[in-house]
């Protein structure tokens, strides 16, 4: 039922993004929901699915860490609550799909600082009630779907921002479309076409400064999941911090992003962040909605899916028309994610990026399921995968662009500067013996374990300097876990020694690595 739901709600993905307006009107709604499901669904594969336990943890922990914006951690949460609620049984019949409904309101409400009527737990709620009214499990489930959507109607006359919008809450949609996916598992349905969109709620509101959307993962928390909401809540709004399995999951809207993880980042481990600036997803929604409102035979040739991790470098995709999947080094997206995303894309032919060569052979495994509709160009580093993405263009024939992107692939090293996490030995490229300890400094170059030692910034000066001959463009990327005062005199450094190069610096590099650099 999970698995058809996820696919379920993938197909209306974009049209419950079109109703996304409340917190903020930043239209990615469907598409945390998905991603949040998407998580569930890989947790589910390695499983065992003769075991209820198993399977409840696999729905826990699996939406927990791929839990995506204010939708995607309340999602986690019902889903969480309902799986609490099955853990011990063997079997779920038709008392406990109804308590499991009833699990899941009460985790969603309880997830939530000041919960609102009007959004996701209103039709959470209306799901439960309807639950309890029905003798069989088809009952239960036709029931919840159709008391929650009364409750979801209801939602347009609950909240300001639905009012004027004229629309019914986005996260109640998306819910309930979860739920009428696991009906249709039951029933035996197979999956209805994407609706056609025809607007977007967000062009009724003006582009403001909505802050930054603000997430991290964190395990080992030395305090209780109270005290960091405590801790976290002077930030800003939209809060909510939870809990699954050993880890913590924060979110919260704020204008002061790096001070809120640096607080953070001292009281556990920090497995992964992300932050995105409001306003700029607003501008390019409407960007969006734009180009969905032109004639058919304006659809593009050619469409761009990219592999990629850290904020600044799902920006730079995105800005050269990339959809992106979510994934990287230690994070590989499935088969079934790349498949999703090709299909979300409406271009005629699509090419993919893996951008790391871990990703590689389940991006080639996309597209041969995809039966010709798209082509892999075997980018294996993200700077790589940059230097493809400028020369995609969509009016051009994915077959006449294919050598285009590999040879500016080509004209790209990345290096990444990063921990050791073992003491090991190693042998460079050119023979020298590298001694490494737990935790030393260590940097790559395509992928190749070239240095070792010193500070992450003596070895991104060390690995350009190398390269400063052939530098016209040095792009530095950091991490949430690297100062911002640290970048500022690398990029000084950087600049002397490269007196002919442009040095660019952006904050919102993949978590893993100290800096991840590019050298055009």
């Amino acid at each position: 039922m999970l698995r058809t739901a996820t696919d379920w709600l993938g197909v209306h993905r974009e049209q419950v993004n079109a109703l996304n307006v409340y917190p903020v009107p930043d239209g990615d709604t469907g598409t945390n929901m998905h991603l949040t499901l998407q998580s569930v669904r890989r947790e589910l594969d390695t499983c065992d699915t003769s075991d209820m336990r198993s399977v409840a943890k696999a729905i826990s922990y699996g939406a927990l860490l791929g839990a995506r914006g204010n939708s995607g951690v309340i999602l986690s949460q019902l889903l969480r609550g309902f799986a609490e609620e099955v853990r011990d049984l063997p079997q779920i019949d038709t008392a406990a799909l109804k308590a499991a409904f009833t699990g899941a309101q009460k985790s969603g409400y309880k997830a939530v600082m000041k919960p609102v009527e009007g959004t996701i737990l209103t039709v959470a709620r209306g799901i439960a009630e309807g639950a309890q009214t029905g003798e069989t499990v088809q009952e239960v489930l036709e029931n919840a779907v159709a008391t929650g959507q009364d409750y979801l109607i209801q939602t347009q006359d609950m909240l300001p921002a639905l009012k004027q919008a004229g629309v019914v809450d986005s996260g109640g949609q998306g819910f309930l479309y979860v739920v009428r996916g696991m009906l249709a598992e039951l029933l035996g349905e197979a999956l209805p076409a994407a609706p056609e969109i025809e607007s977007h709620a967000q062009e009724q509101f003006e582009t403001e400064e909505f802050g930054f959307c603000t997430e991290f993962l964190m395990s080992d928390a030395a305090l209780p999941i109270e005290s960091i909401r405590e801790l976290v809540a002077p930030f800003g709004d939209s809060l909510l911090v939870v809990g699954a399995e050993g880890y913590v999951k924060g979110h919260i809207h704020t204008d002061r992003p790096d001070d809120l993880l640096a607080a953070v980042g001292r009281h556990g481990r920090m497995l992964k962040t992300k932050v995105e600036d409001m306003a700029e997803q607003h501008t390019e929604i409407l960007a969006a909605s734009g180009a969905a409102a032109r004639a058919e035979d304006e659809r593009p040739t050619s469409g761009l899916v990219a592999v990629a991790a850290g904020d600044a470098l799902v920006r730079q995709f995105r800005g050269m028309g990339a959809r992106i999947v979510s994934g990287g080094q230690t994070s590989n997206p499935s088969v079934q994610d790349i498949v999703d995303a090709v299909h979300s894309v409406s271009a005629e032919r699509v090419i993919i990026l893996p951008n790391n060569k871990n990703v590689l052979m389940a991006a080639e495994k996309a597209a041969e399921l995809l039966q010709g509709r798209a082509v892999v160009v075997p980018t294996r580093t993200l700077g790589q995968g940059l230097g493809a993405a400028l020369s995609f263009s969509s009016e051009r024939d994915v077959n006449e662009l294919i050598s285009y992107m590999r040879e500016s692939a080509e004209r790209v090293t990345t290096i990444e500067v990063t921990r050791a996490s073992r003491d090991t030995t190693h042998t460079a490229p050119d023979g020298r013996p590298l001694a490494i300890k737990e935790g030393d400094v260590i940097a790559l170059r395509d992928d190749e374990l070239v240095y070792s030692g010193g500070t992450p910034e003596e070895a991104v000066l060390a690995l350009v300097g190398e390269l400063a001959d052939q530098a016209e463009v040095v792009t530095v990327f950091r991490s949430a876990q690297t100062a911002p005062e640290k970048l500022e005199q690398l990029v000084s450094a950087l600049e002397e020694r490269l007196s002919m190069a442009d040095v660019e610096a952006h904050a919102g590099g993949p978590d893993l690595y100290d800096y991840l650099v590019t050298v055009e």
